[in-house]
């Protein structure tokens, strides 16, 4: 195979932020489905879709993970951070779609216990993957909306219940998204139309050579 044909490989990495409510999984799900993304295809495949949201630290629904842990499952956490980032670098030709990630850390963790976490080292290594930022915000006003759509499927009712908690999380992730050193997206999701969304980003990401590893 030529320097041409590797070239034209499609490996985009897109992580996904936002706070809840903002659609980030229906959007993970329809970009690892989108033929400008991952190419066109006969029938499902298995490309990465991975979350910092899966409560894979305590042995019940709704626990704590990569997000949400407590002090003393800090080092945990930032070993598991540094496991990931290990796996894109080993298979960097490859697509990886990750809904929720180190914002979404940093954003729970000083709103519920006052602690920064420096995550520089692993942007850098993320930026020299081409990995991209998409934030996926929506107007205070849409989230009453969202919510009504959201809990039609939901789980767990109750975690929507103050949409007040998203409005003031959201404007903290603004501040952390500005100050990140990826290619950003800021996407606004208010009108709730998840397939514009979608082709949104793969225009962007397209224009902006971030389909390739180049």
């Amino acid at each position: 195979m030529d320097e041409t044909s590797r070239a034209s490989k499609l490996c985009p990495k897109i992580i996904l932020e936002g706070t809840r409510l903002t659609f980030k999984t229906e959007i993970a799900f329809a970009l690892n489905e989108h033929p400008r993304i991952v190419g066109s295809r006969k029938y499902r495949y298995h490309s990465p879709l991975i979350s910092a949201e899966w409560c894979a630290f305590t042995n019940f629904p709704w626990g704590r993970g990569m997000i949400n842990f407590e002090p003393h499952e800090e080092t945990l956490a930032m070993e598991t951070y540094q496991t990931w980032m290990r796996l894109f670098e080993l298979q960097r030709y490859y697509s990886w779609i990750v809904d929720r990630f180190h914002i979404s850390t940093q954003t729970f963790q000083f709103s519920s216990r006052n602690k920064i976490y420096d995550f520089t080292w692993l942007e850098e290594r993320l930026k020299a993957l081409n990995f991209r930022l998409v934030f996926c915000y929506r107007s205070a006003e849409s989230f009453s909306s969202a919510r009504i759509e959201r809990l039609k499927v939901s789980g767990y009712p109750p975690q929507y219940d103050n949409l007040n908690l998203f409005i003031e999380e959201q404007e903290l992730m603004k501040k952390l998204v500005s100050e990140s050193q990826l290619q950003t997206l800021w996407l606004d999701v208010s009108d709730n139309d998840i397939p514009a969304a979608v082709d949104k980003i793969a225009n962007w990401m397209d224009a902006t050579d971030g389909l390739y590893m180049l």
